[in-house]
């Protein structure tokens, strides 16, 4: 199961794995947990067990089927280093990845310790971007733990943005996401933690993509940051100059 996507960032979803457990403060207004009930409730049968973690394999080689190359966001509705996936279901998803050449793989997780665990026993083609959610300075050691992985392509998703992140170490990193939290009950995001961020990220030269500001208003919020819609990625993908100037 695919879908074309509403989130900036990316194209498309694909979802060989349903289902999450909280494991930090930005998992507490989860988009993925409120959709999902809500596909529960209109009988999706990807989520008859609502949000509890749930394999997919039927879906694992969706991605070789499509030839038009895509941007593909790898589990928006989970975790893909959640403990409870096993190993060999991982390897299998990654392996898919390095088959699939002509599109471009983006997986993002909060659980970098497993990530370093497991890293050396997956492929790590030049086409997977592994990313890592930092959504406040107290957990920016996942950004460490990510420059431990030999992706071709490391990113931060700073989102749901819910306090400042100081002295962001962005060495070998290759992309910035940031994004304020949205949906009924989300916090408030600071305009100067989102200047601080993408001022360290200009100093640094690594690309920066403010994603929205959110509030139970998303799109009235809007995407500007200082009068500009800042959309740039990572330089090893922008084969136009539109795809990463402002």
């Amino acid at each position: 199961m695919a879908s074309q996507s509403k989130i900036e960032w990316t194209e498309t979803t694909w979802n060989p794995v349903t289902g999450c457990t909280p494991i930090s403060e930005g998992c507490l207004n989860c988009y993925a947990l409120r959709l999902a009930k809500r596909l529960k409730a209109m009988g999706n049968k990807r989520y008859r067990n609502g949000f509890k973690l749930t394999l997919h394999p039927d879906l694992i080689g969706v991605p070789l089927r499509w030839v038009k190359p895509r941007l593909v966001f790898v589990n928006s509705m989970s975790d893909l280093f959640h403990e409870d996936i096993p190993l060999e279901f991982i390897q299998k998803i990654f392996f898919t990845m390095k088959q699939a050449k002509q599109h471009s793989f983006q997986i993002l997780t909060k659980r970098s310790t497993r990530l370093t665990e497991i890293a050396h026993l997956l492929p790590w083609p030049d086409n997977i971007w592994m990313g890592v959610t930092i959504e406040s300075g107290k957990y920016a050691y996942r950004a460490d733990n990510l420059r431990k992985t030999p992706a071709a392509v490391r990113f931060l998703s700073v989102e749901p943005m819910i306090g400042p992140v100081k002295d962001l170490k962005l060495s070998e990193i290759d992309w910035v996401i940031v994004g304020g939290e949205s949906g009924p009950k989300a916090r408030k995001v600071e305009e100067v933690w989102v200047k601080s961020v993408r001022d360290q990220c200009v100093s640094e030269d690594v690309p920066f993509f403010f994603k929205q500001w959110g509030g139970t208003n998303k799109k009235k919020a809007g995407r500007e940051l200082e009068g500009k819609i800042w959309n740039q990625y990572p330089k090893s993908y922008c084969d136009m100059p539109q795809q990463c100037s402002l």
